[in-house]
């Protein structure tokens, strides 16, 4: 219960709606009890003395109870409906602001297709319980009370057959949600996958029909999509008995009550209305505890998701700004001193084992390597997209956990390995970092990426619409905008993952001049499968395993390394090393 009063915390400025929603259900609820005591009233008083003024009076007294429940039947069902949405808008933006402070190891710990469903499936599961779980779950207790606490006034003795119904009611309640409360979450589980399989088949559609491979796809989404199937119906299949078990209950206790009020009747000791009443205030008695049943049914649901929701919201940020103090960065200078990092804890093997070396602000350091050598890994370390788990690096001598975050992340810009742009159009995805950037700075940022060329050729050039994740461009145009989007923000270290592979040697050439124009006293690294990328960079490093095991210039790379020699030699088949 500890999770669902603190999913409850959030509701915030919607507190006084809660408060309005109470309201309105006790006041519905007690106009709705009056009723049955003025219906008694009319057969007992005004039907038995055949008594038509009384009969009119008391009948426009209840009419006028009917219309004052209605009113607050009405304001119970919109302010619950306004907690509700506002609860789950709040519960949303609390996960997609933490999920903003989550570094890569944060992000690992979740798949993307779960954070999805946690925002959107459970919060919905949340806030449609509120919506419609507010007015019984406060409504049935007040009238089970009541109508109770009056079918003893009424009678005491018929009254004592809710003992008997009651804790049977309880006791079934019980066995049920023990057993179903597990299935909910696994069925929120199953609604994971199912995204999961859904997500991947969309990203990687133009592989999926390149492969041919749509019947295996439509069997991978079978099987999850039955598991789901499964998983629900094993849940709401349990969750069904609830109303067949209190139907029993209360049909039983009904006949019970007939069956003794009508020898009552005959005795002598309860009057025809007295007892018409008391079925009415049995009635509600009964469908009081059914919708306390219903209110446990979808508190066990909310339970589930509530769960699966503050998983994300605690979360522990591994990467803080905790050692941060006021400083800047301001040459550029970098140092890996003594370096080993693995993505967790417990694993046996480190991905980088004692990388040392410097680099000067202003110099331009290549980094090759084969595939799974851990070149992204090593550069991801120097604006803390991961921390190292020991060792040191360090900007300008300090180590980069003294500076904050937000700074060290402008000062340190990425052009990543896998391109990433968003919907919108070309000038909105080149001022992405800095969205006051002024036009003539948008064009010559794309002049030194070799990006004007192409944009010059679109339909409405920079104001042209692009699909999600940039579909309407190429793979050398996409990097060429990304490349551009880097040099707007003007870093002072500036990281190319691999992010010139679809342009073509001559274009990436004229890059790199640029930007030894553009940026001269930026620091550079480029990680390149291509020795022509960085054969002029003023420091070449290989990475092998995790291990630096050469560093130099390209002619002394050339002469010494023989994993350059034979990288050099593969690509210089038919054309010259420059």
């Amino acid at each position: 219960m500890q999770e669902l009063k603190r999913i409850f915390s959030y509701f915030g400025p919607y507190r006084k709606f809660t408060v309005l929603a109470i309201v309105c259900v006790m006041g519905e609820t007690v106009f709705e009890l009056v009723i049955p005591l003025i219906m008694a009233d009319i057969v007992d008083v005004g039907v038995a003395s055949r008594d038509t003024h009384y009969i009119f009076t008391r009948g426009a007294l209840m009419i006028g109870c009917a219309l004052l429940a209605l009113g607050f039947g009405i304001g119970s069902a919109r302010f619950s409906a306004l907690c509700g949405q506002g609860l789950g808008a709040r519960l949303r933006e609390a996960q997609y602001e933490k999920i903003q402070q989550f570094s890569f190891a944060n992000t690992d710990h979740f798949q993307s297709s779960s954070l999805v469903t946690r925002m959107t499936g459970d919060v919905t599961t949340i806030q449609n319980a509120v919506s419609t779980g507010m007015r019984p779950a406060f409504r049935a207790p007040a009238m089970m009370l009541t109508a109770i606490g009056v079918s003893m006034f009424i009678n005491w003795k018929l009254a004592l057959v809710f003992y008997v119904a009651a804790p049977l009611l309880g006791f079934l309640l019980f066995c049920i949600i023990r057993r179903v409360r597990p299935l909910y979450s696994r069925m929120q589980r199953a609604v994971d996958l199912v995204n999961r399989i859904i997500q991947e088949n969309l990203t990687a559609v133009r592989v999926v029909k390149a492969y041919v491979r749509g019947e295996h796809e439509i069997e991978k989404f079978r099987e999850v999509n039955l598991n789901l199937q499964t998983q629900s119906e094993r849940a709401f299949r349990l969750a069904a008995l609830n109303m067949p078990a209190m139907q029993l209950v209360m049909y039983a206790t009904i006949l019970a009550i007939l069956w003794f009020g009508g020898n009552m009747i005959h005795l002598g000791s309860l009057q025809v209305g007295e007892l018409t009443g008391f079925l009415s205030y049995v009635l509600q008695v009964l469908n009081s505890l059914m919708m306390i049943s219903n209110v446990f049914m979808m508190l066990t649901r909310m339970f589930a998701s509530g769960t699966r929701i503050l998983e994300v919201i605690d979360e522990p940020i591994d990467i803080t700004d905790e050692k941060a103090q006021d400083v800047a960065v301001k040459r550029g200078d970098i140092e890996f001193k003594h370096v080993y990092f693995k993505y967790h804890p417990l694993a046996r093997e480190y991905v980088l084992e004692d990388v040392s070396f410097q680099i000067r602000g202003g110099e331009t350091v290549g980094i090759l390597g084969g595939t799974g050598a851990a070149k992204s890994t090593l550069v991801q370390l120097i604006p803390r997209l991961y921390d190292v788990t020991s060792g040191e690096v360090r900007l300008d001598g300090r180590p980069v956990a003294r500076y904050p975050l937000a700074h060290l992340r402008d000062a340190v810009g990425m052009v990543l390995q896998k391109n990433m742009l968003f919907s919108g159009t070309v000038l909105e995805n080149l001022r992405w970092g800095r969205p006051d950037a002024p036009r003539e700075e948008v064009e010559e940022a794309c002049r030194v990426a070799a990006a004007d060329e192409f944009i010059g050729r679109l339909e409405n050039g920079y104001e042209t619409e692009l699909g999600q994740g940039g579909v309407n461009l190429s793979g050398g145009q996409k990097q060429r905008l990304c490349i551009a989007r880097a040099l707007l923000v003007r870093p002072k270290i500036l990281i190319f993952d691999d992010s010139t592979s679809a342009v073509d040697t001559a274009t990436e050439a004229r890059i790199w001049k640029n930007l030894s124009e553009y940026l001269p006293a930026t620091t550079k690294i480029i990680i390149a499968q291509r020795v022509s990328s960085v054969c002029n960079a003023d420091k070449i490093l290989i990475l092998e395993d995790g291990k630096i095991t050469a560093a130099g210039t390209h002619e002394t790379l050339l002469a010494s390394c023989a994993f350059y020699q034979e990288l050099a030699a593969s690509q210089q088949k038919g054309r010259e090393m420059p």
